[in-house]
């Protein structure tokens, strides 16, 4: 189930009235972190139903890993010579779309929304584009004289401020990410993981998926660059040289 609501930081209730500017975008009521993952084994038939409760806006669904049928809508099955084959589907406000495929691709793959805001969470836009800003000195100086706990921010982007654990009004969930595999996954809102694992006896979830060795990509090592004829910038410096590194 997809639906947008406007929440304003801080409140308890969404607002009934608003038709354009919507800033939580949930799952079955839920946005990620907390949305469930959805677990297959590996090999089976699935079929997802996506059904638009939003007031205004479609959302184009995306599965990464697989192609998937589109196989029905709202008003019923569609005729086999007649689905579409897509890694993404538009599901219009008010319509359902259900989409069929084999999972015999293994591993943790993300099923979001493409709208890019529908994966923020309260993600404001009243302020200034301050990317590629040099502050300089800027933020010591406003500290010393105006404000103590002013910092600049946004300069390379607002994907990690979900990991400063900044504190916020109650009831609020601005540019709410979760820990991944890898990294901080830097996603909110409409957005889960459907976790394709071979041998399992359930459908409870399984945890990270443990990449087979050799699979993820590691960095380069200095003699490495070398062998391949690659040139590191003049002042950047080079990864250390050993051959005992481990793809994890």
């Amino acid at each position: 189930m997809l639906n947008e609501w406007r929440i304003d930081p801080g409140t308890s209730r969404p607002m009934p009235n608003e038709m354009t500017d919507f800033n939580v975008f949930s799952m079955n009521a839920r946005i990620f972190p907390g949305t469930e993952p959805m677990v297959a084994k590996l090999g089976e038939r699935v079929r997802i139903r996506f059904v638009n409760l939003s007031a205004m806006e479609h959302h184009p669904m995306h599965l990464h890993g697989h192609t998937f049928r589109v196989v029905e809508t709202d008003g019923g099955q569609i005729p086999e010579s007649a689905q579409q084959i897509e890694t993404t589907v538009l599901v219009q406000v008010g319509s359902a779309r259900a989409i069929e495929f084999i999972a015999d691709n293994p591993g943790d793959w993300p099923v979001h929304c493409h709208m890019t805001h529908h994966t923020m969470t309260q993600m404001g836009d009243k302020f200034p584009n301050t990317i590629g800003v040099k502050s300089g000195k800027l933020d010591e100086k406003i500290r010393s004289s105006l404000l103590p706990g002013y910092m600049t921010m946004g300069e390379n982007g607002m994907a990690d401020m979900g990991t400063m654990g900044m504190p916020v009004p109650r009831n609020s969930l601005p540019m709410m990410g979760g820990p991944g595999p890898f990294d901080y996954i830097a996603m909110g809102g409409m957005f889960t993981v459907i976790k394709i694992r071979d041998g399992i006896t359930s459908y409870e979830d399984p945890g990270w998926y443990r990449h087979p060795e050799g699979t993820v990509a590691s960095l380069a090592q200095a003699d490495e660059l070398r062998r391949d004829n690659v040139e590191i910038p003049a002042g950047q410096s080079p990864p250390p040289t050993h051959h005992d590194h481990q793809h994890s």
